[in-house]
């Protein structure tokens, strides 16, 4: 069961979906959450700086480095709409996240496809947090660029 707090932090994710998919790019959101204080927001930004890495949680975790003031980590939470790709799980291995919390699965580039383990060993996750919505902003935007 999600807590409160936890939902929360999902929709201030949520936003920033929402932010993406008004300029056009995919919307996936994320924020950074340490000591119940969001310290980073990001969403996808690939269209408009012209490069494939710069995803949400990249962007993120970029942010939340520089917030804290060194790159681990391990007290904070990512809150992500959309369950990491291979490349995002990586870095948040490097970053020693202390927790993933992601919303809908990505059923074609997820990072839980594979079998080995990407995230750092200490690191918790927990998904499905406000999946319905995250994945319905998902479906309504690639609906409206097939039309």
């Amino acid at each position: 069961m999600t807590s409160d707090r936890t939902a929360q932090f999902m929709r201030e994710a949520l936003k920033e979906a929402q932010a993406a998919a008004g300029e056009g790019e995919v919307p996936v959101g994320a924020i950074v959450e340490c000591n119940n204080r969001i310290i980073a927001r990001a969403h996808n930004l690939t269209q408009r700086l012209n490069d494939p890495t710069a995803h949400a949680e990249m962007q993120a975790i970029t942010s939340a480095a520089y917030a804290v003031g060194g790159k681990y980590l391990t007290d904070c939470t990512l809150y992500v709409t959309l369950e990491p790709c291979v490349m995002c799980a990586g870095a948040l291995f490097w970053a020693q996240i202390g927790k993933l919390v992601y919303g809908a699965p990505d059923a074609k580039r997820g990072f839980t496809l594979l079998q080995a383990p990407l995230l750092h060993p200490k690191t918790t996750v927990e998904s499905g947090v406000l999946q319905e919505e995250c994945a319905q902003l998902l479906v309504d935007f690639f609906k409206s660029r097939r039309k």
